[in-house]
Parts: C-alpha cells; sequence; structure tokens
C-alpha cells in the first residue's frame, strides 16, 4: 500500500496519517514557546501599551494624534521630554493603529540612533526605506527614529534632505529626550510633543495592574517610595517594582532603598545633623561607615542633601554658599575625583556654613 508523503523544510518528511497530529502538537509547542517568551520578558516590555488608549497619560497628545490618524493627515512627529514619559509606547501604538500586523516589518523602519548615529546610516537604510514604495494601496511608511539627539549635525543634515524629498512616501518620528540638541530645520518640518514626567496618580494605577497580574506582595509605604524614586518615569518604576519582587518576597520601603541603593530619607536627615552639629572627624567616621553599610553612592548622597538644604531653615546667605559647593564637588565626582577627598571638601563645606552662621548670629546680638 502506497504511503502518502508530506515535506517539511530541511527535507524532513513525514506520513500524511501522522500529519494531523503533527502539526496540532507542533501548534501547542509554538503556544507553549509564545507564552514562555512572555513570562521571561522584562515587565517594562511585558506590560507596554499597544493601543493608544491603553497609554496612561497626556490625554490632549494621544487624541490629537487619534484625529491625525482617523483623518489620514498625520504629519511628521517630533516627541521630546524626560526618559520613561511614554514617547516610544505613543509612536509603537500609532504604528499598530495603521497598520495590520503583517504589514508592520515592512511598513515601519525603527531605528536607535544612539547606536547609528552617522550619516553612513542615514544615507543607506534611512534612504533606502524612504525611497522605495509601498505595495499597500499606496499608504505612507513610517520610520521611528529614537534617541535622535545622539545624531550627528551632519547626519540631521542629511535627514532634513530625506525628509523634504520623500514627504510623500513616508512619516517620520523622532525621538529625543533634548530639544535643543535637534537642529533647527529638523524641528521646523515636524509637529512637536512636549511629553512631561509623569504624576504619582497616573503612575500608580498601572503599577497596580502589574501588582494584581503578577501577584506582587507589597505595603503602601513601600509604593509611595518607589513612585517617588521614579522621578515621574514609568520605565524606571517598573524596572524598580520587578527588581525588589525578584530579590525580595516584599515591596516595602526597606526594600525598595535596598534594591535602588539610594539612601533613604532617614539616613539624609542623619547627615545633615551630622554635617551642622557633629566635628569633623566623627562626621567623617559616620558618613563613611554607612556609606560602606549600606553601600551607597557619594553622588546619591550630595542629591539628597541638596534637596534637604532647600527644606531646612537657615539664613539665605549660607543657603546660596552650599549650593554653590555642592554642585562643584558633585561636577568634580562627575569628573573622577576621589570620593574620599570629596566627602572631606562636602564636610569642611559644612563647616564652613557653621562658621558663618554663628558669626551672623553674633552681629545680630550685638546690633
Amino acid at each position: 500500500m502506497k504511503t502518502s508523503i508530506i515535506y517539511l523544510k530541511n527535507n524532513y518528511c513525514i506520513p500524511k496519517r501522522f500529519s494531523r497530529d503533527y502539526f496540532k502538537n507542533l501548534n501547542l509547542c509554538s503556544e507553549m514557546v509564545d507564552k514562555c517568551r512572555t513570562e521571561i520578558l522584562p515587565w517594562v516590555e511585558k506590560y507596554r501599551p499597544s493601543k493608544l488608549e491603553e497609554l496612561i497619560s497626556h490625554k490632549d497628545i494621544l487624541e490629537t494624534i487619534g484625529r491625525f490618524i482617523n483623518e489620514d493627515r498625520l504629519p511628521h512627529l517630533l516627541f521630546y521630554g524626560p526618559p520613561g514619559t511614554g514617547k516610544t509606547s505613543t509612536i509603537l501604538a500609532c504604528a499598530r493603529q495603521l497598520y495590520e500586523k503583517n504589514q508592520l516589518k515592512s511598513m515601519v523602519l525603527e531605528l536607535n540612533a544612539s547606536d547609528d548615529r552617522g550619516i553612513g546610516v542615514v544615507r543607506e537604510q534611512i534612504l533606502n526605506f524612504a525611497s522605495t514604495k509601498t505595495i499597500f494601496g499606496g499608504r505612507f511608511k513610517m520610520i521611528i527614529l529614537d534617541e535622535a539627539d545622539a545624531m550627528t549635525r551632519d547626519a540631521q543634515n542629511a535627514l532634513r534632505r530625506i525628509i523634504k524629498k520623500y514627504t510623500d512616501n513616508v512619516r517620520f518620528c523622532l525621538i529625543c529626550n533634548y530639544l535643543s540638541k535637534i537642529i533647527p530645520p529638523l524641528q521646523s518640518r515636524c509637529t512637536r510633543f512636549r511629553f512631561a514626567p509623569l504624576k504619582s496618580n497616573q503612575i500608580i494605577p498601572r503599577l497596580m495592574h502589574v501588582i494584581e497580574a503578577e501577584k506582587v506582595k507589597f505595603t503602601e509605604e513601600g509604593l509611595q517610595h518607589l513612585v517617588v524614586l521614579s522621578g515621574g518615569d514609568m520605565r524606571r518604576a517598573l524596572n524598580i517594582l520587578q527588581s525588589t519582587t525578584m530579590a525580595f518576597d516584599l515591596v516595602n520601603m526597606e526594600n525598595v532603598y535596598a534594591c535602588v541603593g539610594k539612601p533613604k530619607p532617614d539616613d539624609i536627615k542623619a547627615i545633615v545633623e551630622w554635617l551642622f552639629n557633629k566635628d569633623f572627624s566623627e562626621t567623617y567616621k559616620r558618613i563613611t561607615f554607612l556609606k560602606l553599610k549600606k553601600g551607597l553612592a557619594l553622588q546619591d548622597i550630595l542629591e539628597e542633601v541638596h534637596l534637604f538644604v532647600h527644606k531646612v531653615e537657615i539664613p539665605t546667605l549660607v543657603r546660596m554658599y552650599l549650593i554653590d559647593r555642592l554642585a562643584e564637588i558633585e561636577e568634580s565626582l562627575t569628573r573622577g575625583a576621589s570620593d574620599k577627598l570629596q566627602l572631606s571638601a562636602l564636610i569642611a563645606t559644612f563647616h564652613i556654613a557653621r562658621d558663618i552662621i554663628e558669626k551672623e548670629a553674633i552681629v545680630v546680638k550685638e546690633s
């Protein structure tokens, strides 16, 4: 009896009578692989909004872009603002709304300009993609250029010429953190949207959605401190949540700060108290011990001390002096200066500030 054969890729073949079970198992395996891939994804990607209506903020921007899409009048776009505010998620959601799933690869070119920032990639990849016509009913293609502020000036000028020449065929979306690093001729060819840092009442509902989906144990205090540490950056908030969940069983204040490596408010309060009240050697020993015990960076301590200086009641002249010196110490640290030397400079700065306060008090008494 003849056996029917089905040929598969790579010269494999199976009898036709087994084909139904084979393809059924193949589909099951494919579904399991997709599920496993989703499970191991970072939460930032796993819970990235796929539709415009799923985005949590900047409703005015979303409404405007939604109208552009519905009326088929989408211009070139320029999204700018701090990291983690929804710039990339917004344009990817737009692309999914504009094109079918099977069209995305051929209709959308996504590039990270911080990796490919030279004029070569503009002349080759971008020009080749922009100059070819689409086969999907005359619809324009889309080029998403992330971190466009990292592009060289020559590359930006070349991009300007391509945008001008191929507007009928393609729409560009430039994404950047710093608008000032984009040349004016490029800015003028795009409709600009500023993405501001997210507010806590925008971040918390999204975090709660992830917490419920992942069955995360948490405390209200821990969640509030996580939001503060995120600084309005949704990406950072999700990364902190995931890393704290993986490192500990509970997302509370202690665990969040331990995971991030930032000084807690109580630590900063103690440090400022030592700086204002203890002698030089004692302060140096205590801060050094705290740094080693909790794995704190001097730069993080400086940032928090700077914020604390704005809150504490001291003469304006002293506040101005402290802020000026803290800025100099931070600049020295970013240039690679010694941690120990800059810690000594920090303590010395507060000792001089104490002397200024004491002298002002004496002058007030004498008058």
